[in-house]
């Protein structure tokens, strides 16, 4: 009995965050739009929730993360948009498939790499003062390099058509995108998973 009630407050708690994550993903606090791709705080609550309630949830959170950047992207799709919606693919079923794994598979890694480093964590007794900005900031920079990463591999050669450049001119337009926009985002996801984190750990264990 005393499982199944733990049980049913794990699948509520993970159902809320799924919402702010939602919530989050529809609205300009979420998704920023730049330019040539869309700056994202959707990736905040995916790390929270997998600290909160473990890798699996991180991993759902951050699935749903996936498929609201999926739909964002081809409802109001970028230059690069091709390589996060499967139905903006120019490259047939293989562009379809690099295009989920961009979409959703790089972002259900965030929440399983951030939920698996805090029990790594907590396990050595880590202040958590210390963990929470870490894994804050290593499951940040997990979606930007994942995301940019993939990109670099999987779609170079449409990368440099989007951007008007050298096929050798990628990788140094990827890395730029890593350290103008990926590492202020880890900064900032630092900070805020501390802040909200502390506060919420709390909680949850008076549930």
């Amino acid at each position: 009995m005393e499982t199944k009630k733990k049980d049913t407050k794990w699948m509520v708690s993970v159902a809320l965050m799924a919402a702010i994550v939602i919530v989050l993903a529809n609205t300009p606090l979420g998704m920023i739009q730049l330019p040539i791709i869309k700056a994202t705080t959707v990736h905040i609550p995916v790390i929270i929730g997998a600290v909160l309630f473990g890798p699996l949830a991180g991993a759902i959170l951050g699935g749903v993360f996936g498929i609201c950047s999926l739909i964002s992207n081809t409802m109001a799709p970028t230059l690069l948009s091709f390589a996060f919606s499967p139905f903006l693919s120019t490259t047939g079923i293989p562009g379809v498939l690099k295009a989920l794994w961009i979409s959703i598979g790089c972002r259900i890694l965030i929440g399983v790499v951030a939920g698996w480093l805090w029990i790594l964590l907590e396990k050595f007794h880590t202040n958590q003062t210390i963990s929470l900005p870490v894994v804050g900031f290593v499951g940040s920079m997990v979606n930007t390099i994942a995301v940019m990463g993939s990109i670099y591999l999987l779609f170079a050669q449409q990368y440099a058509e989007a951007k008007e450049v050298a096929v050798t001119a990628v990788w140094g337009l990827v890395m730029g995108t890593v350290t103008a926009s990926g590492i202020p985002e880890a900064i900032a996801a630092a900070i805020l998973v501390l802040a909200l984190g502390k506060v919420l750990l709390k909680f949850t264990k008076k549930l």
